[in-house]
């Protein structure tokens, strides 16, 4: 499974690019925002921090300007993914830009119907919304898992299934255990992952043994 980091702070993603554990970035108008700083200015700097995908995303819901908007964000660089909302105008977008070579992440799904359009229209990725259906009561990962079985069936279809709106390390367990491409998870999320209880106890007890010995390593 691929890891994309989820944010718009330069610095949180220098930190989590350094641990090699980054394989993509996935940005959006609320975490630009949140960033207080220019769009492309953002855009620019974190696509060369990481050489995997950059997920940056159109304003517009029309179909002639979300193209402009698209045409002009994949020109940032060789790894940006446009992100464009799964609606009709979002669709001829993505089979515009698909058709030429650019990669396109579709957003904003909610059903198994919407990611069977986004494949046909030759989007990179499909970001299902698991954290927002668990929301309204509905079980995200029931559509990560339809979404990835339909997937199978035909294997002409090349679109990565990229598991959004990841609330905890249990949405990551869940998704990769059903088998999805990409999880891009908030710098917070990936944090957790890294810990657990017995692991601080386990390094604390093996620290303070070591010391005892008055032995060095180095």
């Amino acid at each position: 499974m691929k890891f994309f980091v989820d944010t718009a702070e330069i610095d949180e993603i220098r930190e989590l690019e350094n641990t090699g554990l980054v394989d993509g970035v996935t940005t959006n108008p609320s975490l630009i925002n949140k960033s207080g700083r220019n769009f492309f200015e953002v855009v620019r700097e974190i696509s060369s921090l990481v050489d995997g995908p950059v997920s940056a995303e159109v304003a517009s819901t029309d179909f002639d300007t979300m193209l402009k908007e698209g045409q002009k964000l994949a020109e940032i660089a060789t790894n940006i993914a446009v992100k464009v909302p799964l609606t009709r105008a979002g669709l001829r977008t993505c089979k515009l830009l698909s058709d030429n070579g650019t990669m396109v992440n579709v957003t904003l799904c909610f059903s198994a119907n919407q990611a069977i359009l986004a494949a046909k229209a030759g989007a990179r990725f499909i970001s299902p919304f698991v954290g927002r259906l668990d929301d309204i009561a509905n079980d995200g990962m029931d559509l990560i898992s339809d979404i990835c079985d339909i997937y199978a069936n035909y294997p002409n279809f090349s679109t990565e299934v990229l598991v959004a709106s990841v609330r905890s390390p249990m949405h990551v367990v869940e998704a990769a255990k059903i088998g999805a491409d990409v999880a891009t998870v908030p710098p917070s999320v990936l944090h957790q992952m890294f810990s657990h209880p017995l692991t601080d106890k386990g390094l604390a007890d093996f620290t303070s043994d070591w010391e005892k010995t008055g032995q060095s390593i180095l």
